[in-house]
């Protein structure tokens, strides 16, 4: 279940994936509630709109990362096969998309270890991908932030940075006590620093510091 407050530390496994599905059930009533103009906005996801992101969930989930690396092989990238998946999810009802996310929530799929956390930070980015653009509140849990922001700031955030993206930044949330990497330092509200570090370059404004430069600059190169 999502967990409330100040950031306290670490969650465990269990919490994170608990989590993770929770998140995936609102996004699926959200997507519900939404109206055509509203599925329609640009998300902060390049290249789909709002509706799109929320099939892409649901495709993902369904279809499984053999499926994925099979279309991938077929088409020249995994980045196409996804793009293709999600794309044609997304000419169901929004009705539809919704109810297939609300019921694979529990779901998982492999992705290289720590799978946990990768998936957690995957969902709420992908949130933001769709909240921020919409001008909804974007205020996930503050443990759930923070561990997404561990996993994305490590060793292997595969399928959410580039390599060498993050490296010579040190990023320190304002509404918690944490810092994630060494470097050039960028201030701001953990969710913020969690959506500028996967590369969604609308948020660099919430932010300040002097390794914004250099991140703006990876981003757009």
């Amino acid at each position: 279940m999502p967990l409330s407050g100040a950031y306290t530390g670490r969650v465990d496994r269990n919490q994170i994936r608990a989590a993770t599905a929770e998140e995936r059930r609102g996004i699926a009533d959200l997507i519900e509630d939404l109206d055509e103009a509203q599925l329609a906005t640009p998300s902060l996801c390049a290249g789909w709109d709002v509706k799109t992101v929320g099939a892409h969930l649901v495709s993902i989930l369904a279809e499984g990362t053999l499926r994925v690396t099979w279309l991938g092989a077929r088409r020249g990238s995994e980045d196409r096969a996804i793009d293709e998946l999600a794309r044609r999810r997304a000419q169901r009802p929004a009705a539809e998309i919704a109810a297939s996310l609300r019921d694979l929530a529990d779901h998982r799929y492999w992705r290289p270890p720590p799978q946990a956390p990768g998936l957690l930070a995957e969902v709420l980015a992908h949130s933001g991908d769709i909240r921020i653009p919409l001008g909804l509140p974007f205020e996930p849990d503050p443990q759930l932030t923070a561990t997404a922001l561990d996993f994305i700031t490590g060793p292997v955030p595969f399928g959410l940075v580039p390599f060498g993206r993050l490296r010579g930044i040190r990023w320190q949330a304002t509404d918690m006590d944490r810092t994630w990497g060494e470097g050039q330092e960028i201030r701001g509200p953990a969710p913020q620093l969690m959506m500028a570090a996967v590369g969604r370059s609308a948020v660099l404004d919430a932010l300040d510091g002097p390794g914004l430069p250099l991140l703006r600059q990876r981003i757009s190169g």
